[in-house]
């Protein structure tokens, strides 16, 4: 198994978390929160299947509502965009966006199984152009479609899908980050928030 948090620290992101309060909003008001990432913060809406998702990274605003964003059965299905409900301290505004509620990956399950090789095959990938310093990801993805991997259709056919995307909209991948790929009740293996900006 390859050490994540050496691989985070090489690319400059370990441990980073946004450090913003929960803006003041009413369908926010009350709710808890029960994540916390880089760029976003993730509130339960209370019904068991739906989360408010306040993002502040452009990319995570593209990958959620753009009408061209990858879409299918690896991707949050995403309910309604509530606009912008306040400013980061980054300077990037944020959104609300509400979504399914997504799982952490459980151990030996499948869809932690694929993850980790999803994310040792990257982390291979991002190694070997670690040369063309932060476009490494960009090509470590790509790479990752033209050579495919021992995984099912619909997994390659997502990773497709993001590399196409983080080259239409100029972000990163991130795949490195067990948190950025969640799963379902069912054990459906989600790209959850796969892209970042530099």
């Amino acid at each position: 198994m390859i050490d994540l948090s050496d691989a985070r620290a090489r690319m400059g992101r370990e441990n980073l978390v946004l450090p913003d309060p929960v803006p003041p909003h009413p369908l926010l008001d009350g709710k808890p929160e029960i994540g916390r990432g880089e760029y976003s913060i993730v509130l339960d809406k209370g019904d068991g299947e739906r989360v408010y998702k306040v993002v502040s990274s452009p990319a995570d605003y593209f990958l959620y509502t753009a009408a061209d964003r990858p879409q299918g059965e690896h991707f949050p299905i995403v309910h309604a965009d509530h606009g912008v409900i306040g400013r980061a301290q980054s300077g990037y505004p944020f959104h609300l966006i509400e979504m399914e509620r997504l799982y952490p990956l459980k151990a030996d399950s499948p869809a932690a199984d694929l993850a980790t090789r999803l994310i040792e095959y990257y982390w291979s990938a991002c190694q070997q152009w670690s040369r063309l310093g932060m476009d490494m990801g960009r090509i470590a993805l790509y790479h990752m479609t033209v050579n495919p991997l021992d995984i099912n259709d619909s997994v390659q056919q997502a990773l497709k899908a993001l590399s196409d995307f983080v080259e239409e909209y100029h972000v990163l991948p991130d795949i490195l980050n067990a948190n950025n790929l969640m799963m379902r009740k069912d054990g459906t293996l989600v790209f959850s928030d796969p892209v970042f900006i530099a």
